[in-house]
This record gives structure tokens, C-alpha cells and sequence, in this order.
């Protein structure tokens, strides 16, 4: 049984834990600099700048998706931004990612938000014919990185 629950401040460690992992998935591991108490401080406050839906599978955690809010001028209307979708390699093909997915639809309906948006890696035909598979649209755009600060 899939059960798909906001993460609390007791589940900072599992949190780090599974960033790190999908950044070791993309070989990406070098690029991450949070800590747990960046996590502690930004994610679990009084004004929260992300949220994270935790899935569990008889009570042991199989993966997570991570978001923030933005607001859309065109739309009139906030919407979220998934940062990371990721399960466990063995919780994989279970579902769970469909779970954490509609979840995160769930969370936006009960917010009024009007839209999810997320990036994904063109050459990731997997995670993009799962998304295509729920409903949502490909929008091909260029994306620009422009590193300010330090």
C-alpha cells in the first residue's frame, strides 16, 4: 500500500538523503550544496520557501517529490514548480511515482493553484512518456542558467 504524506521536520534526514540520491542518479552529486539545516531552515519555518511529499510503502519511505510556488502573470494565478520527482530503485515500477504526481495535483487543486510545471532531461524518454501517460503536455522552450551569486 502506497500512502503519499507532507514531509515534517522529522523527515529532514531522509529528505537529504534522497536528493543526494537522485543527484548520484543523474551524476549529478557534485552540484548539490544544501545541507540539512539549509533544509531544516527554509523548508520547515514559519513561511516555508519549498514543500516535499514523502511516499511510503508499508511505513519505509520510497521516494519523494520536492516543489516551490511561483505565480504566473498570464495565468492570474500561482503555480507550483516540481523540483524533483525520485523512488528508491527497488520501490521502482510500483507506482509510486504516479502517487507522488498525484499527490502534488492534490496539493495544487487545494491551493487553487492552476498549473504544475517541471523540467525534464530531453533524452529521458522513461520519465517522459510517464508524464505524458498522466495528462501533462511537453513544452519544448529553451532553459538559461545565469549564476549571479556566490
Amino acid at each position: 500500500m502506497v500512502t503519499v504524506r507532507e514531509a515534517t521536520l522529522s523527515d529532514v534526514n531522509i529528505v537529504h538523503d534522497l536528493i543526494i540520491a537522485i543527484a548520484k542518479h543523474h551524476n549529478q552529486e557534485q552540484y548539490v550544496v544544501t545541507t540539512k539545516e539549509e533544509l531544516i531552515n527554509s523548508g520547515f519555518g514559519d513561511s516555508p520557501l519549498f514543500g516535499v511529499l514523502v511516499a511510503e510503502v508499508d511505513g519505509k519511505v520510497a521516494g519523494y517529490c520536492s516543489f516551490t510556488w511561483n505565480y504566473s502573470i498570464w495565468l492570474g494565478s500561482s503555480y507550483m514548480n516540481i523540483d524533483d520527482v525520485f523512488v528508491w530503485e527497488k520501490f521502482r515500477g510500483k507506482q509510486i511515482g504516479e502517487s507522488l504526481m498525484l499527490k502534488a495535483k492534490e496539493v495544487c487543486v487545494a491551493k487553487g493553484a492552476s498549473r504544475i510545471k517541471w523540467e525534464v532531461e530531453q533524452d529521458n524518454h522513461g520519465a517522459i512518456k510517464f508524464y505524458e501517460r498522466l495528462g501533462a503536455n511537453l513544452d519544448v522552450k529553451g532553459l538559461f542558467r545565469w549564476n549571479v551569486g556566490s
